[in-house]
């Protein structure tokens, strides 16, 4: 059986099922529906009322098609003000989806129309650029291009979250009124962790990145501020998992994004090869594997060979320096399914750059000298959970210019960092240049220095910020401006 005829038994109408359980339909030149509304999930036995993204056929989130026109009417159908970023694509600045920069919040009943090119095919996805991100005010935004539609394999969306019970607003006040061993009393009420790194794990710094540091006479390196009630997959944890049914010896395209607000995770094939084709919805050369990182805002394609029998094949998501996990189980359609615990047996790995110092863009930017430098700290500390980036103002830059920043983490905690607006190169990685991955959000570790360039040609007031939510919300946010949006 092949793919086209596998995916028949599917079929919903006009409509085909998402990896989601949800009808999604196909890009029309009509307008389209979108609805910010609310919905009740069960989480770990008990019911919580959170966001949904939905289209018109009551479906979460949206499948377009590559080069041709975003058209979506957006409608809110809660009673709180909010407003969406469209994460990945590159709208005019308008549209962009960030809270008075320069639109409005959408009020309760109103609807906003958004018109643009919709651009290149890619795995992305739309989320609220506000603390309602946290009660999953997000969905996936894939893409797709005629080459996508016409490969004989099976495509899963994986969207992952962290969930709490607790609002975010209280999550935030927790954070700020906890204190450090040496600094005060722990607020053991937000049940915070302060994660320590690996026994014998060292750190990438400034110089050779074949050369690495110990940590001896180092602060340690802080991991997972946040323990939350349960880690998801399209909204379900591992005691009641999505289970998408694949054919024997099919082949499948996992599309994952991580849109946790503040956690990372590595990506378990288990038992079957990986390759990645893509971070961020941009191509890159295949990677092979079966543990593939992804931190908060990215997203990583990966295609899998299944063998030619029966089975289940779970595809993990790996809480970064802890035993949480969650994922979804992909099972031909004889396979019985059976639990797998919430609780691994080890820790998941600590988030580092050896992945992305080997990643090579497929359409990487035309060779040229950078016009405009910028080098910027990232600093902060969790005792007065606090978080900057060193420059005070706007990054200015005038329009058609090739833009280069270099960002250095001086602080204890990794910042996956986020340009709105525009896809940049990573070049240079601890001192070590290279023509690196083209994407959105780049991870930068602690004591780590990572240099991106791009092309400034989407004049506006662009934020660069960090994606974890809290570290953005308490100071981790600059802007790149050009064309008199300062």
């Amino acid at each position: 059986m092949y793919r086209r005829d596998f995916l028949k038994t599917l079929a919903v109408g006009a409509a085909a099922l998402s990896p989601l359980g949800v009808a999604v339909p196909r890009a029309r030149a009509s307008t389209m529906d979108l609805t910010i509304g609310r919905r009740v999930l069960e989480v770990n036995g008990k019911p919580a009322t959170v966001f949904g993204l939905t289209n018109r056929n009551g479906g979460s989130g949206l499948i377009l098609d590559a080069e041709t026109q975003f058209n979506i009417a957006l409608l809110n159908d809660t009673s709180e003000e909010t407003l969406i970023h469209w994460h990945g694509l590159t709208p005019p600045w308008d549209m962009d989806g960030v809270p008075d920069n320069p639109a409005a919040l959408l009020k309760s009943k109103e609807v906003r129309q958004y018109r643009f090119p919709i651009g290149k095919g890619g795995t992305h996805w739309m989320h609220a650029h506000t603390l309602q991100e946290q009660n999953l005010l997000a969905a996936p935004l894939i893409v797709r291009t005629a080459e996508d539609r016409a490969r004989d394999e099976q495509e899963a969306v994986i969207l992952l979250h962290d969930f709490s019970f607790r609002s975010p607003e209280e999550l935030l006040a927790g954070l700020r009124s906890v204190k450090s061993d040496h600094g005060g009393q722990m607020d053991h009420s937000m049940s915070k962790t302060m994660t320590n790194m690996h026994a014998g794990h060292q750190m990438q710094m400034d110089g050779d990145a074949g050369m690495a540091m110990p940590m001896t006479g180092m602060p340690t390196m802080d991991l997972n501020d946040i323990e939350y009630d349960a880690y998801l997959a399209n909204d379900r944890t591992l005691d009641d998992p999505e289970v998408v049914r694949v054919e024997k010896g099919g082949r499948v395209r996992l599309r994952i994004i991580n849109g946790a607000t503040a956690t990372a995770f590595t990506i378990d094939t288990g038992s079957v090869d990986g390759e990645l084709i893509a971070v961020d919805g941009m191509d890159v050369a295949p990677v092979k594997g079966r543990l593939f990182p992804v931190s908060m805002g990215q997203r990583v394609d990966i295609r899998l060979q299944l063998p030619a029998g029966s089975g289940t094949f779970p595809i993990l998501a790996l809480r970064e320096g802890a035993t949480e996990r969650t994922g979804v189980i992909l099972a031909t359609p004889d396979a019985a399914v059976s639990k797998i615990e919430v609780r691994g047996a080890g820790k998941g790995p600590v988030l580092d750059l050896d992945l992305e110092q080997r990643l090579a863009s497929l359409s990487p930017l035309t060779a040229g000298a950078p016009d405009r430098s910028y080098g910027l700290v990232l600093n902060g500390d969790m005792e007065t959970y606090s978080w900057q980036i060193s420059q005070p103002g706007p990054l200015e830059v005038d329009n058609g210019q090739r833009v280069r920043i270099s960002m250095h983490n001086m602080s204890m905690m990794a910042h996956p960092m986020h340009l709105h607006g525009h896809h940049f190169q990573v070049v240079e990685i601890n001192g070590r240049k290279m023509a690196g991955a083209v994407r959105d959000t780049v991870l930068v570790p602690p004591m780590a220095q990572v240099t991106i360039e791009f092309d400034a040609l989407n004049p506006g007031r662009w934020p660069l910020h960090c994606h974890h939510l809290y570290h953005m919300a308490t100071g981790m946010m600059s802007f790149v401006a050009y064309d008199g949006a300062i």
